[in-house]
């Protein structure tokens, strides 16, 4: 609603709730999901911090369901490939015959088997806290911004500034908040 599209939904505010037509997104449910540990934090009279990085490394797999979720629905297809490419596809949801890049595998893979990996594998260790919820910023953010350049950017915003995707402009946030919770979790040094 904030990221995509906020002057449709002001004018339409029942619609925020159709959520079987589709428009969630991944960047609005971080916010959804840093309340929600916020409150579940305050209400067990925890940090934040901890619970974040408890989360932290379950979240991925989500995410790679999710995605293979998107898959099979045909949604959110990749931008066109060369049809030579062996995993270029064609999408009949896009309605244009056109081989494309099966984004939401890439986005599968990125962000959720291979982000799972690097969090769980981080988090086994004694770490301070709020460095593994720093890494899962990080990684996701880096991950999802190079992914975005296969898939189809939506096609009432299309490419903006600098040729990036909103996609790719809401994860430059994330990179940047987990570089600096990660840095804020080794300064500070606080015992997970």
């Amino acid at each position: 609603v904030l990221f995509y599209q906020p002057e449709y939904y002001l004018r339409h505010p029942l619609q925020i709730f159709a959520v079987w037509q589709g428009g969630m997104s991944a960047h609005g449910g971080f916010i959804g999901v840093i309340l929600a540990i916020c409150y579940f934090a305050w209400r067990k009279k925890k940090s934040p911090l901890t619970v974040g990085d408890f989360v932290a490394p379950l979240v991925p797999l989500g995410f790679f369901f999710g995605r293979l979720g998107n898959f099979i629905n045909g949604e959110l297809w990749g931008r066109a490939a060369d049809p030579n490419f062996p995993l270029a596809m064609i999408f009949p949801q896009a309605e244009d015959n056109i081989p494309r890049h099966p984004s939401q595998l890439y986005e599968a893979t990125a962000e959720g088997l291979i982000l799972f990996l690097i969090v769980w594998i981080y988090s086994t260790k004694a770490r301070p806290r709020g460095a593994v919820s720093g890494l899962f910023f990080l990684v996701y953010g880096a991950g999802r911004f190079i992914v975005e350049f296969f898939r189809e950017p939506d096609s009432y915003l299309g490419l903006q500034a600098l040729s990036l995707s909103r996609g790719q402009w809401l994860c430059i946030p994330l990179i940047a908040a987990g570089i600096g919770l990660m840095a804020y979790a080794y300064l500070k040094k606080e015992k997970a």
